[in-house]
């Protein structure tokens, strides 16, 4: 049985500037304390206003807390109580320890829940271990949720959103379309991919979702990356954009769906990356263009993912 005390949830995103002035120190901290160039800001600016000045992100992922928060309320009444914990802006991830273990009713344990589906080292992992650090600076234990790229509800949900986006181009899935999905995640370097789960990982949710949908077996679907970092060292590819100009290529194809797989909500990776950017290479190669959309506070999916926050805390309570 569990104990009675309360358990803190640290719900943990990688952040994004909540205003154009939060730019240069978001970027600051993405680089390790190194300011970014002049031109390097400049570029990161104009990618953020094109999409209005800047990301919804923050909006997004305070109203995927709330959700979760609501749905951990109806499994479990007032014993649990998140709070949000950020890789890259504040609230950090220690702001979100340090709110949970103050005041006059501290949590007795913390749960981590990461808002990306698949596992690798250089992210859930990563967020797993500042949240265990600054549990344990402050007597805690702490859990993190590992993964949940074949958690049902979120495949139920992304096999909804690739047939809605198909039949926004008029098609359906089988051996006669001419619509292919591509599903994309972050790209990461090709060295912190040794011995990672990440690729496989998002294989198996994209298998999941083409099978559940009747893509024709690699006819119908393909992997991308997107959104790979300007440094001088290889990252996992192929690039979404090259995928879709060597789909035009083969004079096979009418147009592409993209699936972002790998993201949890509207933020600059979305609706610059693939919106404006991915887009404008499908147009200009004479392809229509779809993009699913994504989670953000999709009840259903968090409630599922309250399910595995209560399991996981009670799990050797």
């Amino acid at each position: 049985m569990a104990g009675s005390g309360r358990i803190g949830v640290v719900v943990m995103a990688y952040g994004t500037p909540r205003t154009p002035a939060d730019v240069p120190a978001y970027y600051t901290d993405i680089r390790r304390g190194r300011p970014p160039s002049p031109e390097q800001l400049a570029d990161l600016v104009r990618r953020y206003d094109a999409i209005g000045g800047v990301s919804p992100m923050a909006e997004r992922t305070e109203a995927q807390r709330s959700v979760l928060q609501a749905a951990l309320d109806e499994r479990r009444p007032g014993r649990f109580v998140t709070a949000l914990g950020q890789r890259h802006a504040a609230p950090f991830i220690e702001d979100a320890v340090t709110t949970l273990t103050s005041g006059p009713d501290p949590v007795e344990r913390l749960v981590g829940l990461v808002l990306a589906p698949h596992y690798s080292a250089f992210s859930i992992g990563h967020y797993a271990g500042r949240l265990a650090q600054a549990a344990a600076g402050h007597g805690l234990a702490a859990a993190t949720v590992e993964h949940w790229h074949l958690e049902p509800a979120y495949l139920s949900f992304l096999s909804a959103a690739v047939v809605d986006a198909l039949a926004s181009l008029d098609a359906v899935p089988g051996p006669t379309t001419t619509i292919k999905v591509v599903f994309t995640a972050h790209s990461l370097p090709e060295r912190l991919l040794v011995d990672d789960p990440y690729p496989g990982q998002l294989r198996d949710s994209a298998v999941a979702v083409a099978e559940q949908v009747g893509l024709t077996p690699w006819a119908g679907w393909a992997i991308g990356w997107q959104s790979a970092g300007a440094t001088p060292e290889p990252w996992r590819g192929p690039d979404i954009t090259q995928v879709i100009r060597d789909l035009a290529g083969t004079g096979r194809s009418e147009g592409v769906v993209v699936c972002p797989q790998g993201f949890v909500s509207d933020h600059l990776e979305v609706l610059y990356d693939l919106d404006i950017e991915a887009r404008g290479v499908a147009e200009a190669a004479g392809l229509r263009f779809a993009r699913t959309r994504v989670l953000n506070a999709d009840p259903t999916v968090l409630g599922a993912l309250a399910d595995r926050v209560v399991a996981l805390a009670e799990e050797d309570a």
